[in-house]
């Protein structure tokens, strides 16, 4: 198994691109830095959940990952449907 570890350095930002780009949607949709969970309810944490899901992405053909997922997920059914038959 040969994998490439890559470690950022510390104060680094631009070299952890996507990690920052996923806490800014957060921070965006409803948790702000330095949020505490414990009272968050599961059906608020699955709004925002929904709503970053909902957004289309370049790297997705400008679907979203809902849609995308929807697909797999269309193409797996379909696999172990015509498995059973």
């Amino acid at each position: 198994h040969d994998i490439d570890i890559f470690f950022a350095d510390p104060g680094c930002p631009s070299q952890r691109g996507l990690n920052e780009h996923s806490n800014g949607l957060l921070r965006r949709h409803g948790l702000p830095k330095q949020t505490d969970f414990i009272g968050m309810t599961q059906p608020y944490l699955s709004s925002i959940a929904h709503k970053i899901n909902m957004i289309p992405r370049k790297s997705l053909g400008y679907k979203t990952p809902y849609h995308v997922f929807l697909i797999y997920l269309k193409e797996a059914l379909k696999k172990v449907m015509s498995k059973n038959v």
